[in-house]
């Protein structure tokens, strides 16, 4: 893990000197309305059934401390950084059926459900793992380390980052070529936005969003606030939203002027964003605030907060049910977040 900065720090005692980690602690496959959420100290993934609302737990390797679901195929790849592997999950009966080994200290990953392939980052391996989705086959593109991953599904392109570096890695999952765009150092976040063919970045050191066009590689520096470290994307409203750590405010941005036209304030130490395209509702997790803040994406206003469990640090929405779900920290691993009744 990365240290000296505080978004992703555990407590509030280690608000100074927390680490930075992967905001893919929990996701939904919205089309089997289950949620999976690693649970780190317990070496397993919670599961709720949204539509049963019963939950269980299934184990995995030592550490698990990402996942990512492959809505298609219903297989759910989970990270197990203790164990420098990954598993592979079946979401018909959630079951472990393979366990594959990788380099050193396994940290993040991204799936493309339109080649059926998943990617796997490591802090201290110069690689990236490609996981077959039919047969769990390995092969690995040389890339460099990496604390960060995002995918244009459409092209194949893969987006790297490493914290200290100064530049982003595009690189050609079909060949493994890698081109270099300079994007400046301290990046922590980052989303892709298909309709747009554009990557968004945050920069924690410098405040400020970092506006990547895949096809040109021209770059534009959006300010925001103070210690920027998650960004998320409306594709429906072409609306960027930066949670900003170090002063507890959102940054909404409008995506095609490349301006902020909102700056809201939320809770404690934000570390998290996630947005219902369907109903418009943005969702902040604050983790020092153990609680969720709910954003009306077409007014641009704070609706209200919502209860969270200890140190909330990841969000997924499911939205067909409309419900929200956060990681975190503390116990239990996951909690549904009830935002019906915020003011």
């Amino acid at each position: 893990m990365i240290a000296g900065t505080i978004c992703g720090a555990h407590g509030q005692n280690e608000a100074v000197q927390g680490r930075l980690i992967t905001s893919l602690g929990v996701a939904v496959n919205s089309r089997t309305h289950k949620v999976y959420a690693v649970n780190e100290s317990e070496d397993s993934v919670s599961i709720t059934d949204e539509r049963t609302g019963s939950t269980k737990s299934v184990a995995v390797g030592k550490s698990p401390i990402a996942l990512a679901i492959n809505r298609l195929t219903n297989r759910i790849y989970v990270v197990d950084t203790g164990s420098d592997a990954i598993s592979v999950i079946d979401g018909r009966d959630d079951k472990v059926i393979a366990t594959i080994k990788g380099g050193s200290h396994p940290y993040t990953l991204a799936v493309n459900e339109a080649t059926n392939k998943a990617y796997l980052t490591y802090t201290y391996d110069n690689i990236v793992t490609v996981v077959d989705g039919v047969t769990n086959a390995t092969q690995s593109i040389k890339t460099g380390s990496a604390d960060g991953i995002a995918i244009d599904p459409a092209s194949n392109t893969l987006f790297l980052m490493t914290y200290e570096a100064g530049d982003v890695r595009i690189v050609n999952a079909a060949t493994g070529a890698i081109t270099k765009v300079a994007v400046g150092p301290h990046i922590w976040g980052m989303t892709f936005d298909e309709s747009s063919k554009t990557l968004y970045l945050a920069h924690t050191g410098t405040a400020d969003i970092a506006a990547l066009d895949e096809n040109t590689h021209e770059v534009t520096k959006i300010a925001v606030g103070s210690i920027p470290c998650a960004v998320a994307v409306n594709p429906i409203t072409h609306t960027i939203y930066a949670v900003n750590y170090g002063d507890g405010t959102l940054s909404v941005i409008d995506a095609k002027q490349r301006r902020v036209i909102a700056t809201l304030n939320v809770g404690t130490h934000p570390q998290a964003v996630e947005v219902d395209a369907v109903h418009n509702r943005i969702y902040v997790a604050n983790v020092h605030g153990d609680s969720v803040t709910v954003i009306d994406g077409a007014k641009n206003i704070v609706i209200g907060t919502a209860n969270a469990g200890r140190n909330p640090y990841a969000l997924a929405v499911d939205p067909d049910t409309d419900r929200i779900y956060a990681a975190n920290y503390g116990q239990p691993a996951v909690t549904r977040v009830d935002a019906s009744g915020v003011k």
